[in-house]
């Protein structure tokens, strides 16, 4: 049996073939996990349901299209449990991607736990990641500070209250509010355009949805920060900070571009209070905004799942996805610090954002220049995996099309 970073021996399957993985979602954060766990000879399987670069890559053993879990969950929980059966995945890791899987895993995770080890933790732990509102609610019981928010119940309401502007409206969960509007929050800056904008939004709503009116921080992407980490029952055991200094588009962002490792003790020991509360296990993301009004870190949100730039922390000395294969197996995980000052950047959206904000003035040319000195660690491209990258390029206009530039 092969030996771990502590030492011990990696647990096998009941064939005596080491336990793999399944990864569901194949941009490139699905991307960063299984080539993080090939290079430990760790089978993996890639599921998505449509094109994906991850699918390229040398490190995927096999791949399988598979059913959309937002369109019909029963069949996608029987391709599950049939992929188990005639693959002979029993005990094998799931990771999920995005929101939608985390919800569906959480909430089936009983089901499936008969057949895999499923690396979500339960919808009891998930929902105050899944629901901003919930979210939100738990920084309040933790003492840990968060914009003032505004849930209106009707038009009626919202005129009749008392907003300091500028704002933004958003969801309380992300689809189907984001996928019908490619947004993910509305700036307004008068009551009169408040009106029309929620009026809008209201409509692209699920019927038991809510939206949300809040407070807007000054300051941009350079007071954008998270803490990424894995949690066992709450408690951190590896964890990686940094400030998400560029995204597309630049004020309300669907991804980060641009990356920089930094360490802020005091909002690792935020994140830290939260993810004891929900007792959370597994990997987080936690986001927060520097208000330089006040000089508070205010919570944004909570992902429930590995992170659009998880694979900086690799860089900064700190294998998440390895080390959560390990503690899903049982193993002791235990690390200490991670480098500061490490980069990360996803190429083909970076350089057009740049290019935007070069052209707009709000970026200097040597600023950019700069930003790519010192230890990096890119999103997508690798000289000993190069043919994602090269997959990326083919399928540029239609990934742009599909999920937005």
């Amino acid at each position: 049996m092969e030996k771990n970073a502590t030492g011990s021996s990696l647990p096998s399957g009941a064939s005596g073939d080491k336990v793999g993985a399944i990864v569901i979602g194949g941009h490139f954060q699905g991307l960063g996990l299984l080539r993080s766990l090939g290079r430990k000879k760790i089978p993996v399987y890639l599921l998505d349901q449509g094109q994906c670069i991850g699918r390229f890559s040398k490190y995927v053993k096999k791949f399988f299209k598979c059913p959309d879990v937002k369109k019909d969950e029963s069949r996608f929980l029987e391709f599950l449990v049939n992929l188990a059966a005639e693959e002979n995945l029993k005990g094998w890791i799931i990771y999920p991607n995005d929101d939608e899987m985390v919800s569906f895993l959480a909430r089936y995770k009983e089901n499936l736990e008969e057949y895999y080890r499923v690396s979500t933790p339960h919808w009891d732990s998930v929902k105050y990641a899944y629901d901003k509102a919930l979210t939100y609610n738990i920084a309040e019981k933790c003492g840990v500070s968060a914009p003032k928010t505004f849930c209106p119940e009707s038009i009626t309401e919202l005129e009749q209250a008392d907003i300091e502007f500028p704002v933004i409206i958003k969801p309380s969960i992300k689809e189907p509010f984001y996928s019908r509007t490619s947004k993910k929050a509305i700036l307004v800056k008068t009551k009169g355009q408040l009106i029309e904008e929620y009026s809008k939004a209201v409509k692209a709503l699920a019927p038991s949805q809510t939206l949300m009116v809040q407070e807007y921080i000054p300051g941009g992407t350079k007071n954008l920060f998270s803490v990424g980490c894995l949690c066992r029952d709450g408690k951190m055991l590896a964890r990686v900070m940094a400030c998400r200094l560029r995204q597309h588009p630049m004020d309300f962002g669907h991804a980060t571009t641009y990356a920089r490792t930094v360490d802020i003790p005091e909002m690792g020991e935020m994140a830290g209070t939260i993810l004891a509360v929900m007792n959370f296990h597994g990997l987080a993301e936690i986001e927060f905004m520097h208000d330089s009004r006040d000089g508070k870190y205010k919570l944004i949100e909570i992902n429930a799942r590995p992170w659009g730039w998880h694979t900086i922390a690799i860089g900064a000395g700190v294998d998440l996805p390895y080390l959560s294969y390990l503690d899903m197996l049982g193993e002791e995980v235990r690390q200490n610090g991670f480098a500061e000052g490490v980069k990360w950047m996803h190429l083909v959206t970076d350089i057009p954002t740049s290019a935007i904000e070069l052209l707009k003035g709000r970026m200097r040319l040597a600023e950019y220049f700069n930003s790519l000195k010192g230890k990096k660690q890119f999103a997508v491209w690798s000289f000993e995996d190069p043919m994602p990258f090269i997959a990326e390029l083919v399928l540029l206009p239609y990934l742009w099309i599909k999920r937005g530039f």
